[in-house]
């Protein structure tokens, strides 16, 4: 199927999305900000450049989106159907490259915690901003990571799935 718009006007429009400082991580930031929580973020000495590093709670948030990391079972996920080969190579490079990060976060000790931007929305949700306080006020988030049973946790929108590795790493309910 052919590209609705031209080949410059899709140029431009691919220009304008953004890698940081998104409008879900704005709005969770935001969120977290007004709990109480302190944090940096974007910080480049860590493997993935995090997107939210509460270090006192020993915990890294990413917020992925659900387009360019490939939620599964998330109706945001959809691949383009021109260029396919580009984009699933693209979208397997960028899965790998997160797979990779959050072995590498995990080795050095972090706790991770990854926030999908279906489960953020327009709004973070009360609900929301829950979770992701129980989950860094946890008992385990501020003990080393061999005693610590849950390493990876994984917030998700309606009808979305955890990812394999996620799934893998997260302690049952």
């Amino acid at each position: 199927m052919a590209d609705i718009v031209d080949q410059k006007t899709r140029s431009r429009m691919m220009s304008r999305i953004r890698g940081s400082n998104t409008k879900p991580e704005v709005l969770l930031r935001k969120a977290l900000h007004a709990e109480g929580f302190r944090f940096r973020i974007n910080v480049k000495g860590l493997p993935g450049t995090p997107d939210i590093v509460l270090k006192k709670w020993n915990t890294i948030i990413q917020v992925n989106g659900c387009f360019w990391h490939q939620h599964p079972g998330c109706p945001r996920a959809k691949s383009p159907t021109s260029n396919t080969s580009f984009w699933q190579n693209k979208f397997a490079a960028n899965i790998e490259r997160d797979r990779c990060a959050l072995l590498k976060l995990d080795e050095l000790g972090w706790r991770t915690l990854t926030v999908w931007e279906c489960a953020i929305g327009r709004a973070v949700a009360r609900p929301l901003i829950d979770e992701v306080a129980n989950f860094l006020r946890s008992p385990t988030s501020a003990m080393g990571h061999s005693d610590d049973p849950v390493r990876h946790g994984e917030i998700a929108g309606d009808g979305a799935e955890a990812t394999p590795f996620a799934v893998a790493h997260r302690q049952p309910p």
